[in-house]
C-alpha cells in the first residue's frame, strides 16, 4: 500500500480558549508561510467580525503550511458544543488530531466532547499542553487527567501511546520535556510528520471526494470543501454529484482551489489526500460524494447533529419599526434565512401559518444569538421569541435534550449551586474537591433548565463560577415546570422618553433596564419587578413645575445604576408572552401585547382554557 508521504491531515481540537488559534498562528508564522514583511492580524485564521471581538472560533478553516518540503493541512475547529456539528464533520477529513489542553484548567466537558469524536474516528492523537508559561500551570497533573480521559472513553492501545508535546502558543515555543521550552515550535512540526500517518496514495482508482464544509460566494456559488478519498480530480472533468436522497447529477467541475496559508489558490488538479475546495455545482451539500460519471460509488453520509433549540424569528412590528433598519419586510428576511442555510448545516428554517413569522432551530443558544448578531449588523430588524428545546418522541415516550454540566466554583458557593441546579431538576454526578479551595461539580441537568441559568449561577457565585456544559442525550421529559423567570417585569404604560423623575420614582420596585432619556412605549419592558407579578409603571413622567421654592430643592438624588442587557441575556430573560425587538443599534424588550387591558384579557382567557 503507497503512501503519499508529502501530505499530513491534522485537525486541532480542544475546549474553547484553550488556544488552538493562537497555535495555529504560530505555526503559521514558524512555518515561514507569511513574507517578512507582510501584515498578518493576531488570530488570523478569525476572520469573522463576532470571532475577533470575543474571541471565539465559530467556523472551522482550514489552512496549509510547508515544513521539510512536507504539506501539512491544518483544520481550526470551533470549540463550543453548539458548533460541534463542525468538529465531527472535520474528523472525517483527516488522519490525525492534536488535542490541545490548557496547562492550569486541564480536561474541560468540551475536550471529552472533541476527544470522544476523534477516537470514534480511530484518529491518531498527539496532545499538546498549552499555556505552560501560565501562573499555576500543572502539566504533569494535566497529564494525567487526559490519560484518564483516554481511558475512561475506550481508546485503544496505540491511542494510549500518545506523545506530549509541551507549548507555549503566546510565546511561540515547545518542547519534549515539561522543564525547559525549545524557542521555537520545531519539536510540534516533528511530532505531527513522525506520527500523524500518511494519506494512502490510491490516486489511480476511480474518484471519490466528499464534501464536508460549504462556503459561498458570490462570483462562483456555492463551494464545497472536502477530502479527496481516492482517484484523482480535475479542472474539466465530468463527474457524478451523489446526492443525500441517493440520485445522481452530472457536472463539469470548474474551479478547484487548494490552500496555502489563508489564501485559497487556483489548482488544476488534486489526489487522493488532497483536502481542496469545488466549485461548479449549485446544490451541493455537506455529506455528498463526487465521483466518476461511469463508476458511482457514495462514501457513507456524514451525521449532522440536529437542533436542539428552537425559536420564532417574527417581522418587527413595534412602535419604533423601521426606524433603523434597512431590511424590515418578511421578504427580506426570509431571503437571508435562507442564505444562512446555504453555509449553515446544523440550522433548520420553518415556515409558519403566519408569512410573517419563522420557526428557527439551532443548536443552542449560542448558534442562534450569532445568527441574530450578524443579522442585526448587516441592518436587519426583526423580533424574536424565547428560545425553547426541541422535544422528540423516542419509543412512544415524549424525551427532551439533557445537557453534561462541568461547574467550577470557590467552596463557599458549593450549597447555593446545588440547591439551585437541584430546583431546575439537575442531577449530580460528580463531585471533585481539588484541595485548592476550589471544587469541580459535574451535573445531568434538562437543556431548558438552564434557559436563563447564566445571570442567576453569575450572581450565585459573585462572578467568581466558571460554568460549562455540552449536549448528552435524550432524556424522557421530565414533569412540571424546570427553570423560568420567577421574577415580573416592569411595563411602560405609555410612549415617551424615560425621565429622571420616572425611573426614581419606580426605583425600589425593582432593577430598572433603561437610562434617562430612553425613548419608549406603551408594553415595553423597563424593568424587572422585585414580585412575581408584572407591573405596569409611568417611566416617562415629568415632574410637575411650579414657582413656589421647595424646601429639598438643594438635594441631589443619586440614581442606581441601570441593568443594561446584552444580546444573549435579552434572549435569556425572556418569558413566553414577550419579545425581544433586535434593531441595529438598540435591543428592546416587550410584550407580545402591548395594550395593558387586552392583555388581561388574554391572561383571563388562558387560565379559563387552563381550568377546562
Amino acid at each position: 500500500m503507497e503512501l503519499r508521504n508529502d501530505i499530513r491531515n491534522i485537525a486541532i481540537i480542544a475546549h474553547v480558549d484553550h488556544g488552538k488559534t493562537t497555535l495555529v498562528d504560530q505555526l503559521l508564522h514558524q512555518s515561514g508561510t507569511f513574507r517578512t514583511n507582510e501584515q498578518v492580524a493576531e488570530r488570523a485564521m478569525d476572520s469573522g467580525d463576532i470571532e475577533r471581538e470575543r474571541g471565539i472560533t465559530i467556523l472551522a478553516k482550514n489552512t496549509a503550511i510547508t515544513y521539510k518540503e512536507k504539506r501539512i493541512n491544518i483544520m481550526d475547529t470551533p470549540g463550543h458544543a453548539d458548533f460541534g456539528g463542525e468538529v465531527e464533520r472535520i474528523m472525517k477529513m483527516v488522519d490525525g488530531v492534536l488535542l490541545v489542553v490548557d496547562a492550569y484548567e486541564g480536561c474541560m466537558p468540551q475536550t471529552r466532547f472533541v476527544l470522544k469524536k476523534a477516537l470514534e474516528q480511530n484518529l491518531t492523537p498527539i496532545v499538546v499542553v498549552n499555556k505552560i508559561d501560565r501562573d499555576f500551570a500543572r502539566p504533569k497533573e494535566v497529564v494525567d487527567e487526559v490519560l484518564d480521559l483516554f481511558i475512561e472513553l475506550d481508546a485503544n492501545e496505540e491511542q494510549l501511546e500518545f506523545p506530549v508535546i509541551y507549548a507555549s502558543g503566546i510565546n511561540g515555543t515547545a518542547s519534549t520535556t515539561v522543564d525547559k521550552q525549545d524557542e521555537n515550535m520545531e519539536s510540534l512540526f516533528e511530532a505531527i510528520v513522525e506520527n500523524i500517518p500518511a494519506p494512502v496514495d490510491n490516486s489511480a482508482e476511480p474518484l471519490q471526494f466528499q464534501v464536508s464544509l460549504l462556503d459561498y460566494n458570490d462570483f462562483v456559488g456555492r463551494i464545497g470543501i472536502g477530502r479527496v478519498f481516492r482517484g484523482t480530480m480535475k479542472v474539466g472533468q465530468q463527474v457524478s454529484l451523489m446526492k443525500l436522497d441517493g440520485s445522481a447529477k452530472n457536472f463539469r467541475v470548474t474551479k478547484l482551489f487548494g490552500f496555502q496559508g489563508l489564501k485559497r489558490i487556483e489548482i488544476q488538479e488534486a489526489k487522493a489526500g488532497d483536502l481542496v475546495a469545488v466549485s461548479g455545482m449549485e446544490d451541493i451539500n455537506v455529506g455528498e460524494t463526487v465521483c466518476p460519471v461511469e463508476h458511482q460509488e457514495a462514501l457513507p453520509i456524514l451525521h449532522i447533529d440536529e437542533p436542539t433549540l428552537q425559536m420564532t424569528f417574527v417581522v418587527n412590528n413595534s412602535p419604533f419599526a423601521g426606524r433603523e433598519g434597512k431590511f424590515v419586510t418578511s421578504r427580506k428576511i426570509e431571503e437571508r434565512l435562507m442564505a444562512q442555510l446555504q453555509t449553515d448545516v446544523s440550522l433548520r428554517v420553518d415556515n409558519t401559518d403566519s408569512p410573517d413569522a419563522w420557526i428557527v432551530s439551532g443548536r443552542g443558544e449560542l448558534h442562534l444569538s450569532i445568527l441574530i448578531e450578524n443579522m442585526r449588523r448587516e441592518g436587519y430588524e426583526l423580533q424574536v421569541s424565547k428560545p425553547e428545546v426541541i422535544v422528540k418522541e423516542i419509543d412512544g415516550v415524549r424525551c427532551e435534550p439533557v445537557e453534561r454540566v462541568q461547574i467550577d466554583v470557590p467552596e463557599e458557593h458549593t450549597g447555593a449551586i446545588m440547591e439551585s441546579i437541584g430546583a431546575r431538576k439537575g442531577d449530580m454526578i460528580d463531585m471533585i474537591n481539588n484541595g485548592n479551595g476550589q471544587v469541580r461539580l459535574i451535573f445531568n441537568v434538562p437543556a431548558r433548565g438552564l434557559i436563563g441559568y447564566s445571570t442567576e449561577f453569575m450572581s450565585l457565585t459573585r462572578g467568581f463560577g466558571i460554568i460549562n456544559h455540552t449536549f448528552d442525550s435524550y432524556k424522557p421529559m421530565q414533569q412540571g415546570q424546570v427553570g423560568g423567570r420567577r421574577q415580573g417585569v416592569l411595563v411602560s404604560m405609555e410612549n415617551g422618553k424615560a425621565s429622571a423623575y420616572g425611573i426614581q420614582g419606580i426605583e425600589d420596585r425593582g432593577v430598572i433596564f433603561v437610562e434617562p432619556g430612553t425613548e419608549v412605549y406603551q408594553g415595553m419592558i423597563v424593568g424587572e419587578h422585585n414580585r412575581e407579578n408584572d407591573l405596569v409603571v409611568n417611566i416617562a413622567k415629568m415632574k410637575q413645575q411650579t414657582n413656589i421654592r421647595s424646601a429639598t430643592k438643594d438635594q441631589t438624588t443619586s440614581m442606581k445604576k441601570p441593568r443594561i442587557m446584552t444580546l444573549e441575556e435579552s434572549l435569556e430573560y425572556l418569558n413566553d408572552d414577550e419579545y425581544c425587538e433586535v434593531t441595529p443599534e438598540s435591543i428592546r424588550l416587550r410584550k407580545k401585547i402591548l395594550d395593558k387591558n387586552e392583555r388581561e384579557k388574554a391572561a383571563k382567557k388562558k387560565k379559563l382554557a387552563g381550568l377546562s
